[in-house]
């Protein structure tokens, strides 16, 4: 029998003190969440609100940093799950 995988849900973050971050949610308890493959949203556009953000993405105006393998966010204050379009966007996005 197959072990059947469980896709994680790709989010955005934002925090009380440390901004918005976006990537993959491997872990919440309570306020504290762990994402893989995380990014630091520093500044966007194309998007009025991070709620459409989560469903839309961002312009390629965007700063977006590099993505880091893991990061732990202790002060998350609102976790938005992303729809795949805006994933793809939000993944492609490179602050240059």
């Amino acid at each position: 029998m197959k072990k059947k995988t469980i896709k994680k849900p790709y989010v955005i973050i934002r925090t009380y003190s440390a901004g918005v971050h976006c990537g993959t949610l491997e872990n919440r308890k309570g306020k504290e969440v762990t994402l893989s493959n995380a990014r630091r949203v520093w500044y966007w556009n194309g998007a009025k609100t991070l709620h459409e953000m989560s469903q839309n993405g961002v312009a390629v105006t965007s700063k977006i940093s590099q993505s880091v393998p893991e990061i732990t966010l202790t002060e998350a204050i609102e976790i938005l799950p992303c729809s795949t379009k805006a994933q793809v966007i939000m993944e492609q996005s490179i602050w240059a």
